[in-house]
């Protein structure tokens, strides 16, 4: 079981009304195609998938303000898993991502090189929903 830190993990962002705090969520987006046929990969590899794109986001970014607070209180962590229909969706994603400066990974599986999840550094929501309107949550 892992201590509670405080409640630093929450961005403060100055309003009109004053300051309200701002939620961070680490967003995963998890090739959906993975799952069926002709791929067939066990929930349990595309679960793994997630977690290393999801880890490696976070030591990438480890110094960013938002992974830093973000981390504080890891019993109040959110990340919110979405799904691409395929490898194309998912490079196009990743390809946006990269020219709007958004910070992410894209987690290519080895030896195969294979792109499986993209994951972003924790975020404020109002940040890049725009990007990641378009992807359901994974089911």
């Amino acid at each position: 079981m892992h201590r509670g830190l405080g409640s630093a993990f929450r961005v403060v962002k100055m309003t009109a009304c004053g300051a309200e705090p701002q939620i961070l969520v680490q967003y995963l987006v998890l090739r959906k195609d993975l799952s069926q046929a002709p791929f067939s990969w066990p929930t349990g590899a595309l679960v793994a998938q997630a977690c290393h794109a999801a880890t490696a986001a976070l030591h990438v970014y480890r110094d960013h303000p938002h992974t830093a607070d973000y981390l504080r209180e890891l019993g109040r962590m959110r990340k919110v898993v979405l799904e691409a229909p395929d490898e194309t969706a998912l490079k196009e994603l990743a390809e946006t991502l990269q020219e709007k400066s958004i910070d992410h990974m894209l987690w290519l599986e080895q030896p195969e090189n294979i792109a499986t999840c993209i994951a972003l550094r924790p975020y404020p929501k109002e940040e890049v929903n725009q990007y990641l309107k378009k992807f359901r949550l994974f089911k």
